[in-house]
């Protein structure tokens, strides 16, 4: 196929200068050490194909812009340099225009507003190097009120075509909504489009809760809630609003998460003073028992896979990081450096496990291999904590707490380089957040 865009990401992004070929071969980028070059993109605001659709028009291009540029891979070059203009999505692209502003990827895309109060947005991608276009054009339908999705799929589409990895902008991110003083601050389970659009609240705010964690389906939630004055962990159906205990017992129960089926639940149990990981069976309520040492287990995620769980313990005397296989129960210690670990996450393209340190009187969110090796520190402050993996494994939320009587946490994300580093907006002061997958 001509002119199609090829990113081979490695590891930690890197600088992707253009080769110089001819036009008849496939447009590859080249992955070099140093400073990320963002890719430059034409995206000159979508054709209103009705004058109904001329609100929807601007918003749309404008949040697919936001989303793109927000990764850091991409220079969205301003409407006011286009020499081009696009009347017609299916007319021919005079390429010139576009390689005149020092453009490499356009995207040409209309609205039409149907009478029954439904959208039909339709786009076309082109390579401007190789004079062509990159794959088929692409039609959505939804309701005219569900634009943002729409924008967000467009862009999860570009994002995938030019990376060549699943995008991420489709997506929800559930987390704890705090307002009011350090002292009694109300807690709420929320969710929320992954960059802080459409907050919802799921509880009241009546009882302490922490550390949702999302379904595979994305429909419901885990957490721990403080309801009966003890620790339980609670399923959360977000459609119908149904709340059910995973495990009925007196006993402490606290980090849960599922697997990636969403069959089983793993989480810490308080059980006579000692606290292990144990599995539970969604469908049965069949427990098993993981963990026996005399240690503090906790904060388990599983493997993509399933048959591998990593854990926090301080079974060596300081909180470090620890992976078993679930058939063998043989814990390995992975993390070897200095200070100390905790709140583990697998990521879900199985390459590495993101992480929280402590080293002297700083936090930060790093990254690893699931051996242990190539160890990465991506963000450092007074407290950052509670890291969650994207979809696509390559970007990761966090909480950050800032000091004084007025601090409080809030929400930011990081890429694996460590380099775009952002805010996540929220109403007030947000912590231990949960992404979701794609939703459908």
């Amino acid at each position: 196929m001509r002119g199609i865009v090829s990113f081979y990401f490695a590891a930690l992004f890197c600088a992707f200068p253009l080769l110089a070929q001819d036009q008849n071969e496939p447009l590859q980028l080249q992955i070099n050490e140093g400073v990320i070059e963002p890719l430059p993109i034409a995206i000159p605001e979508f054709i209103s194909e009705n004058r109904e659709a001329e609100v929807n028009s601007q918003r749309i291009t404008e949040l697919i812009i936001a989303d793109l540029e927000g990764t850091g891979l991409f220079r969205v070059v301003t409407q006011e340099s286009h020499i081009g203009r696009i009347t017609n999505i299916n007319s021919p692209v005079q390429y010139s225009d576009w390689r005149a502003i020092n453009v490499e990827i356009l995207l040409a895309g209309s609205i039409l507003a149907n009478s029954d109060g439904t959208i039909t947005v339709r786009f076309h991608l082109h390579d401007v190097f190789g004079q062509s276009p990159i794959g088929q054009g692409v039609s959505y339908q939804g309701q005219a009120e569900s634009w943002r999705r729409v924008a967000h799929k467009i862009a999860d589409q570009i994002y995938n075509r030019i990376t060549g990895e699943s995008g991420y902008f489709d997506t929800q991110v559930a987390f704890v909504s705090e307002f009011g003083g350090k002292i009694n601050r109300e807690k709420r389970i929320s969710i929320m489009d992954y960059d802080g659009a459409n907050v919802r609240y799921l509880t009241s705010g009546n009882a302490l809760v922490i550390a949702p964690r999302f379904a595979p389906d994305g429909r419901g939630l885990i957490y721990t809630s403080y309801e009966t004055g003890v620790p339980a962990v609670i399923r959360h159906d977000i459609v119908s609003g149904a709340r059910t205990r995973v495990i009925n017992t007196t006993d402490m129960t606290f980090s849960p998460r599922f697997s990636g089926d969403g069959q089983k639940v793993i989480l810490s149990r308080d059980l006579q003073g000692n606290i292990d990981i144990f599995q539970i069976e969604v469908a049965t309520g069949v427990q098993t028992r993981l963990t026996t040492s005399r240690a503090i287990d906790t904060s388990p995620s599983y493997s993509p896979e399933g048959n591998r769980i990593v854990f926090e313990s301080d079974r060596s005397g300081s909180p470090q990081i620890y992976t078993m296989n679930l058939n063998q129960r043989n814990p390995t210690r992975v993390s070897f450096g200095r200070g100390t670990y905790g709140t583990p996450v697998w990521s879900p393209m199985g390459d590495y496990i993101a992480f929280t340190k402590r080293l002297g009187n700083k936090f930060h969110i790093g990254v690893m291999r699931s051996d242990g090796t190539e160890e990465r520190l991506l963000s450092e402050s007074f407290l950052d904590e509670g890291p969650t993996w994207a979809p696509n494994g390559r970007v990761i939320m966090f909480f950050r707490e800032s000091p004084g009587e007025d601090g409080g946490p809030l929400l930011y994300s990081v890429d694996l380089t460590g380099r775009n580093l952002k805010r996540v907006p929220t109403p007030g002061f947000a912590s231990d957040p949960s992404w979701s997958p794609l939703r459908n």
